[in-house]
Protein backbone atom coordinates (compact mmCIF):
# COMPACT_ATOMS: atom_id res chain seq x y z
CA UNK A 1 0.00 0.00 0.00
CA UNK A 2 1.18 3.53 -0.78
CA UNK A 3 2.24 5.38 2.37
CA UNK A 4 4.52 8.12 3.68
CA UNK A 5 7.39 6.18 5.22
CA UNK A 6 10.12 7.41 7.53
CA UNK A 7 12.95 5.26 6.19
CA UNK A 8 15.54 6.44 8.70
CA UNK A 9 16.52 9.64 10.46
CA UNK A 10 16.30 12.47 7.91
CA UNK A 11 14.78 10.39 5.09
CA UNK A 12 11.06 10.18 4.13
CA UNK A 13 9.66 8.41 1.04
CA UNK A 14 6.24 8.08 -0.56
CA UNK A 15 6.18 4.43 -1.59
CA UNK A 16 4.43 1.10 -1.34
CA UNK A 17 4.94 -0.78 1.91
CA UNK A 18 3.53 -4.06 3.22
CA UNK A 19 1.06 -3.36 6.05
CA UNK A 20 -0.94 -5.82 8.12
CA UNK A 21 -4.54 -4.66 7.58
CA UNK A 22 -6.50 -7.78 8.37
CA UNK A 23 -10.03 -6.81 9.46
CA UNK A 24 -11.00 -8.29 12.82
CA UNK A 25 -14.62 -8.82 13.91
CA UNK A 26 -14.69 -5.56 15.93
CA UNK A 27 -12.54 -3.52 13.54
CA UNK A 28 -13.41 -0.99 10.85
CA UNK A 29 -11.49 -0.20 7.69
CA UNK A 30 -11.17 3.53 7.02
CA UNK A 31 -10.22 5.38 3.86
CA UNK A 32 -7.98 8.09 5.27
CA UNK A 33 -8.93 11.61 4.20
CA UNK A 34 -6.83 14.07 6.24
CA UNK A 35 -3.77 13.70 8.48
CA UNK A 36 -2.11 16.44 10.50
CA UNK A 37 1.64 16.67 10.96
CA UNK A 38 2.49 16.65 14.66
CA UNK A 39 5.65 17.88 16.35
CA UNK A 40 6.41 14.28 17.29
CA UNK A 41 6.41 13.30 13.59
CA UNK A 42 8.94 16.04 12.90
CA UNK A 43 11.03 14.98 15.90
CA UNK A 44 11.25 11.40 14.62
CA UNK A 45 12.12 12.74 11.16
CA UNK A 46 14.94 14.91 12.50
CA UNK A 47 16.25 12.78 15.36
CA UNK A 48 15.03 9.21 14.76
CA UNK A 49 13.90 8.83 18.35
CA UNK A 50 11.89 10.31 21.21
CA UNK A 51 13.14 9.16 24.59
CA UNK A 52 13.09 5.35 24.70
CA UNK A 53 11.22 5.06 21.38
CA UNK A 54 13.87 4.56 18.71
CA UNK A 55 13.33 4.12 14.97
CA UNK A 56 15.01 0.85 14.03
CA UNK A 57 13.18 0.05 10.78
CA UNK A 58 10.98 1.98 8.30
CA UNK A 59 7.78 3.33 9.86
CA UNK A 60 4.65 4.98 8.42
CA UNK A 61 4.16 8.42 9.98
CA UNK A 62 1.02 10.24 11.19
CA UNK A 63 -1.46 9.91 14.04
CA UNK A 64 -3.88 12.88 13.72
CA UNK A 65 -6.47 11.58 11.27
CA UNK A 66 -9.99 11.55 9.87
CA UNK A 67 -11.61 9.55 7.09
CA UNK A 68 -14.55 7.46 5.88
CA UNK A 69 -15.55 3.96 6.98
CA UNK A 70 -15.36 1.64 3.96
CA UNK A 71 -15.74 -1.76 5.65
CA UNK A 72 -16.86 -3.06 9.04
CA UNK A 73 -16.17 -6.27 10.94
CA UNK A 74 -18.95 -8.75 11.62
CA UNK A 75 -19.34 -7.70 15.29
CA UNK A 76 -19.27 -3.92 14.71
CA UNK A 77 -22.51 -2.33 15.94
CA UNK A 78 -21.91 1.40 16.32
CA UNK A 79 -20.49 2.39 12.93
CA UNK A 80 -21.54 1.81 9.33
CA UNK A 81 -19.98 1.99 5.90
CA UNK A 82 -19.90 5.55 4.54
CA UNK A 83 -19.75 7.34 7.89
CA UNK A 84 -17.23 10.13 8.42
CA UNK A 85 -15.02 9.50 11.42
CA UNK A 86 -11.88 10.44 13.34
CA UNK A 87 -9.63 7.95 15.07
CA UNK A 88 -8.03 7.90 18.51
CA UNK A 89 -4.50 6.67 17.75
CA UNK A 90 -3.63 4.77 20.93
CA UNK A 91 -4.85 1.21 21.43
CA UNK A 92 -4.31 -0.04 25.00
CA UNK A 93 -4.55 -3.53 26.42
CA UNK A 94 -8.16 -3.57 27.70
CA UNK A 95 -7.21 -6.02 30.44
CA UNK A 96 -4.27 -4.08 31.83
CA UNK A 97 -4.52 -2.65 35.32
CA UNK A 98 -4.22 0.91 33.98
CA UNK A 99 -7.07 0.35 31.52
CA UNK A 100 -9.31 -1.23 34.14
CA UNK A 101 -8.71 1.81 36.35
CA UNK A 102 -9.73 4.14 33.49
CA UNK A 103 -6.13 5.28 32.91
CA UNK A 104 -5.66 3.60 29.56
CA UNK A 105 -3.39 6.41 28.30
CA UNK A 106 -0.88 5.23 30.91
CA UNK A 107 -0.97 1.58 29.88
CA UNK A 108 2.67 0.57 29.24
CA UNK A 109 1.47 -1.78 26.52
CA UNK A 110 -0.47 0.86 24.54
CA UNK A 111 0.15 0.72 20.77
CA UNK A 112 0.22 4.31 19.53
CA UNK A 113 0.32 5.19 15.83
CA UNK A 114 3.70 6.39 14.52
CA UNK A 115 5.55 5.42 17.68
CA UNK A 116 8.23 2.83 16.89
CA UNK A 117 7.64 0.07 16.02
CA UNK A 118 3.94 0.86 15.35
CA UNK A 119 3.02 2.18 11.90
CA UNK A 120 1.01 5.40 11.66
CA UNK A 121 -1.91 6.39 9.45
CA UNK A 122 -0.37 8.25 6.50
CA UNK A 123 -1.54 5.50 4.16
CA UNK A 124 -4.53 5.07 1.85
CA UNK A 125 -6.44 2.98 4.41
CA UNK A 126 -6.12 1.91 8.03
CA UNK A 127 -7.79 -0.75 10.15
CA UNK A 128 -8.73 0.32 13.67
CA UNK A 129 -10.87 -1.00 16.56
CA UNK A 130 -14.42 0.35 16.59
CA UNK A 131 -14.00 1.42 20.22
CA UNK A 132 -11.41 4.01 19.16
CA UNK A 133 -13.23 5.37 16.10
CA UNK A 134 -15.70 8.25 16.50
CA UNK A 135 -18.38 9.63 14.20
CA UNK A 136 -17.91 13.26 13.13
CA UNK A 137 -20.84 15.68 13.63
CA UNK A 138 -22.33 16.87 10.34
CA UNK A 139 -20.93 20.38 10.75
CA UNK A 140 -17.37 19.20 11.47
CA UNK A 141 -15.09 18.88 8.43
CA UNK A 142 -12.40 16.27 7.81
CA UNK A 143 -9.76 18.95 8.49
CA UNK A 144 -11.33 19.70 11.88
CA UNK A 145 -11.73 15.97 12.54
CA UNK A 146 -7.98 15.52 12.14
CA UNK A 147 -7.51 18.16 14.88
CA UNK A 148 -9.51 16.24 17.48
CA UNK A 149 -6.34 14.43 18.56
CA UNK A 150 -4.43 17.57 19.66
CA UNK A 151 -7.66 19.06 21.05
CA UNK A 152 -8.01 15.97 23.24
CA UNK A 153 -4.66 16.83 24.85
CA UNK A 154 -5.89 20.33 25.71
CA UNK A 155 -9.20 19.07 27.05
CA UNK A 156 -7.46 16.47 29.18
CA UNK A 157 -5.41 19.31 30.64
CA UNK A 158 -8.54 21.36 31.30
CA UNK A 159 -10.10 18.44 33.16
CA UNK A 160 -6.93 17.98 35.22
CA UNK A 161 -6.93 21.73 36.06
CA UNK A 162 -10.16 21.57 38.08
CA UNK A 163 -11.38 24.82 36.50
CA UNK A 164 -13.87 26.85 38.51
CA UNK A 165 -16.25 29.19 36.66
CA UNK A 166 -14.61 32.57 36.17
CA UNK A 167 -11.02 31.42 36.63
CA UNK A 168 -8.31 33.24 34.71
CA UNK A 169 -6.09 30.87 32.79
CA UNK A 170 -2.56 31.36 31.53
CA UNK A 171 -1.14 29.23 28.70
CA UNK A 172 2.57 29.38 27.90
CA UNK A 173 3.25 28.39 24.29
CA UNK A 174 1.03 29.24 21.30
CA UNK A 175 1.65 26.24 19.11
CA UNK A 176 -1.24 23.94 18.16
CA UNK A 177 -1.35 22.36 21.63
CA UNK A 178 -1.15 25.73 23.38
CA UNK A 179 -3.99 27.22 21.34
CA UNK A 180 -6.30 24.22 21.73
CA UNK A 181 -5.50 24.26 25.46
CA UNK A 182 -6.58 27.90 25.62
CA UNK A 183 -9.84 27.02 23.83
CA UNK A 184 -10.35 24.05 26.16
CA UNK A 185 -9.82 26.25 29.23
CA UNK A 186 -12.43 28.71 27.96
CA UNK A 187 -14.89 25.90 27.22
CA UNK A 188 -14.21 24.54 30.71
CA UNK A 189 -15.22 27.77 32.43
CA UNK A 190 -12.30 30.21 32.36
CA UNK A 191 -13.47 33.79 31.91
CA UNK A 192 -10.38 34.59 29.86
CA UNK A 193 -7.02 33.11 28.97
CA UNK A 194 -3.69 34.88 28.72
CA UNK A 195 -1.56 33.24 26.02
CA UNK A 196 2.17 33.81 25.69
CA UNK A 197 4.66 33.02 22.96
CA UNK A 198 7.54 34.51 20.96
CA UNK A 199 5.65 34.34 17.62
CA UNK A 200 3.40 37.37 17.05
CA UNK A 201 1.57 35.85 14.07
CA UNK A 202 0.38 32.83 16.06
CA UNK A 203 -0.76 35.09 18.89
CA UNK A 204 -2.72 37.25 16.46
CA UNK A 205 -4.61 34.21 15.14
CA UNK A 206 -5.32 32.92 18.63
CA UNK A 207 -6.57 36.28 19.90
CA UNK A 208 -9.39 36.15 17.36
CA UNK A 209 -10.76 32.87 18.73
CA UNK A 210 -12.28 34.17 21.98
CA UNK A 211 -11.39 36.13 25.13
CA UNK A 212 -7.67 35.40 24.71
CA UNK A 213 -5.10 38.02 25.74
CA UNK A 214 -1.93 37.63 23.63
CA UNK A 215 1.47 38.31 25.17
CA UNK A 216 4.61 38.47 23.04
CA UNK A 217 7.26 37.74 25.66
CA UNK A 218 9.97 39.24 23.45
CA UNK A 219 8.29 42.62 24.00
CA UNK A 220 6.28 42.33 27.21
CA UNK A 221 6.85 41.04 30.73
CA UNK A 222 4.47 38.12 31.20
CA UNK A 223 4.06 38.45 34.96
CA UNK A 224 3.33 42.15 34.68
CA UNK A 225 0.63 41.53 32.08
CA UNK A 226 -0.94 38.78 34.20
CA UNK A 227 -1.03 40.99 37.28
CA UNK A 228 -2.52 43.82 35.24
CA UNK A 229 -5.22 41.50 33.90
CA UNK A 230 -6.07 40.14 37.38
CA UNK A 231 -5.97 43.29 39.53
CA UNK A 232 -2.64 42.22 41.00
CA UNK A 233 -3.82 38.76 42.11
CA UNK A 234 -2.32 36.43 39.50
CA UNK A 235 -3.60 33.66 37.25
CA UNK A 236 -5.63 30.86 38.80
CA UNK A 237 -4.20 28.20 36.47
CA UNK A 238 -1.04 28.01 34.40
CA UNK A 239 -1.00 25.51 31.54
CA UNK A 240 2.61 24.97 30.47
CA UNK A 241 2.39 23.96 26.81
CA UNK A 242 5.75 25.08 25.45
CA UNK A 243 8.04 22.41 26.89
CA UNK A 244 10.65 25.14 27.26
CA UNK A 245 13.12 24.85 30.15
CA UNK A 246 13.34 28.67 30.18
CA UNK A 247 9.64 28.97 31.03
CA UNK A 248 10.15 26.75 34.06
CA UNK A 249 12.57 29.20 35.65
CA UNK A 250 9.82 31.73 36.43
CA UNK A 251 6.73 29.52 36.29
CA UNK A 252 5.52 30.39 39.82
CA UNK A 253 5.64 34.18 39.46
CA UNK A 254 2.38 34.79 37.52
CA UNK A 255 0.31 32.40 39.67
CA UNK A 256 -2.03 33.53 42.43
CA UNK A 257 -1.94 32.02 45.95
CA UNK A 258 -3.57 28.59 45.76
CA UNK A 259 -3.02 28.48 42.00
CA UNK A 260 -2.55 25.37 39.88
CA UNK A 261 0.04 24.34 37.30
CA UNK A 262 -0.75 21.80 34.59
CA UNK A 263 2.32 20.57 32.70
CA UNK A 264 1.34 19.64 29.13
CA UNK A 265 4.43 20.27 27.01
CA UNK A 266 7.14 17.70 27.63
CA UNK A 267 10.55 19.35 28.12
CA UNK A 268 13.55 17.82 26.46
CA UNK A 269 15.63 18.14 29.62
CA UNK A 270 15.01 18.25 33.39
CA UNK A 271 13.50 21.54 34.56
CA UNK A 272 13.88 23.25 37.94
CA UNK A 273 11.07 23.81 40.44
CA UNK A 274 11.45 25.96 43.55
CA UNK A 275 9.50 23.73 45.93
CA UNK A 276 9.77 26.18 48.82
CA UNK A 277 8.32 28.99 46.71
CA UNK A 278 5.53 26.67 45.53
CA UNK A 279 4.75 25.78 49.15
CA UNK A 280 4.45 29.41 50.24
CA UNK A 281 1.69 29.81 47.63
CA UNK A 282 0.30 26.28 48.12
CA UNK A 283 0.59 25.68 44.39
CA UNK A 284 -0.94 22.44 43.11
CA UNK A 285 0.75 20.61 40.26
CA UNK A 286 -0.79 18.23 37.72
CA UNK A 287 0.70 16.57 34.66
CA UNK A 288 -0.74 15.38 31.37
CA UNK A 289 0.29 12.48 29.13
CA UNK A 290 -1.89 12.25 26.04
CA UNK A 291 -5.55 11.79 27.14
CA UNK A 292 -8.22 9.28 28.11
CA UNK A 293 -12.01 9.28 27.56
CA UNK A 294 -11.89 12.71 25.89
CA UNK A 295 -12.80 12.25 22.20
CA UNK A 296 -16.60 12.25 22.74
CA UNK A 297 -16.26 15.41 24.85
CA UNK A 298 -14.15 17.09 22.14
CA UNK A 299 -16.57 16.21 19.36
CA UNK A 300 -19.57 17.40 21.38
CA UNK A 301 -17.92 20.80 21.89
CA UNK A 302 -16.98 21.07 18.22
CA UNK A 303 -20.42 19.98 17.04
CA UNK A 304 -22.13 22.53 19.26
CA UNK A 305 -19.90 25.34 17.98
CA UNK A 306 -18.30 25.98 21.37
CA UNK A 307 -14.88 25.20 19.92
CA UNK A 308 -13.94 26.24 16.37
CA UNK A 309 -10.70 24.76 15.06
CA UNK A 310 -10.98 25.84 11.42
CA UNK A 311 -8.60 28.84 11.75
CA UNK A 312 -5.82 26.56 13.00
CA UNK A 313 -5.41 24.82 9.63
CA UNK A 314 -2.97 27.14 7.88
CA UNK A 315 -1.20 24.92 5.32
CA UNK A 316 -2.55 21.96 3.32
CA UNK A 317 -0.62 19.60 1.03
CA UNK A 318 -1.75 16.77 -1.23
CA UNK A 319 -0.63 13.24 -0.37
CA UNK A 320 1.59 13.23 -3.45
CA UNK A 321 3.44 16.21 -1.96
CA UNK A 322 3.77 14.64 1.48
CA UNK A 323 7.56 14.79 1.55
CA UNK A 324 7.38 18.52 0.74
CA UNK A 325 4.84 18.92 3.54
CA UNK A 326 7.23 17.45 6.08
CA UNK A 327 10.14 19.51 4.81
CA UNK A 328 8.02 22.64 5.10
CA UNK A 329 6.84 21.68 8.60
CA UNK A 330 10.49 21.42 9.68
CA UNK A 331 11.10 25.07 8.71
CA UNK A 332 7.64 26.60 8.64
CA UNK A 333 6.69 30.26 8.51
CA UNK A 334 5.90 32.03 11.81
CA UNK A 335 2.24 32.24 10.79
CA UNK A 336 1.89 28.46 10.39
CA UNK A 337 -0.04 26.61 13.07
CA UNK A 338 -1.13 23.26 11.64
CA UNK A 339 0.11 21.58 8.47
CA UNK A 340 -2.20 18.89 7.10
CA UNK A 341 -2.00 16.32 4.29
CA UNK A 342 -5.10 15.32 2.33
CA UNK A 343 -5.42 11.91 0.70
CA UNK A 344 -8.80 12.28 -1.04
Amino acid sequence: MEALVLERQGKISLRDIALDQELGPRDVRIAVNTVGICGSDIHYYEHGRIGPFVLEEPMVLGHEASGVVVEVGERVTRLAKGERVCMEPGIPDPNSRASRLGLYNLDPAVRFWATPPVHGCLARTVVHPEDYVFRLPENVSFAEGALVEPLAVGLHGAVKADIRPGDVGLVTGAGTIGIVTALSALAGGCSKVILSDVQTKKLEIASGLGPIVPVDVTRENLTEVVLEQTDGWGADILFEASGSPQVAESILEPLCPGGRIVYIGIPGAPVPLDVAAAQTKEISIATVFRYAHVYPRALALMGSGRIDLKPLVTDVYAFEDGVKAFDYARNKKPSTIKVQITLD
